[in-house]
């Protein structure tokens, strides 16, 4: 599993559009193979500064949805009410530093059967 987190900068004033933008790619993000969840955040010390933080069961499938034409028009119109160019950065989980010896074994076994057997 990998999670890739997504840090936009806007003016004040575009939060409700911004809101809109955001919910529509969530919910299509959601029907791609390979999503498992995600949250959309925003910093309590700089409200311009948002984060999107979402979990893929693999990078390939990650890199599918990111390539997608419907994802490229919603950025694109993210980006239109966007301050600065969204960062984009995408992670592998540390296993063992993230849970019990047993509980990663679990995770990457459900990881590895789902990504040979996409729903």
């Amino acid at each position: 599993m990998i999670r890739v987190i997504i840090e936009r900068s806007f003016q004040p004033g575009e939060e409700t559009e911004l809101d809109n933008l955001l919910v529509e790619l969530r919910s299509e993000a959601m029907s791609q193979p390979g999503y498992v969840s995600g949250a959309t955040l925003w910093s309590l010390d700089d409200p311009s500064l948002w984060v999107v933080l979402s979990t893929w069961l693999d990078a390939s499938l990650w890199k599918a949805w990111e390539a997608n034409p419907e994802r490229k028009e919603i950025e694109e119109r993210i980006g239109r009410i966007a301050s600065a160019p969204a960062t984009v950065s995408a992670f592998s989980f540390a296993w063992k530093a993230c849970w019990s010896e047993n509980e990663a074994e679990r995770w990457r076994n459900i990881s590895s059967v789902a990504t040979k057997h996409p729903a």
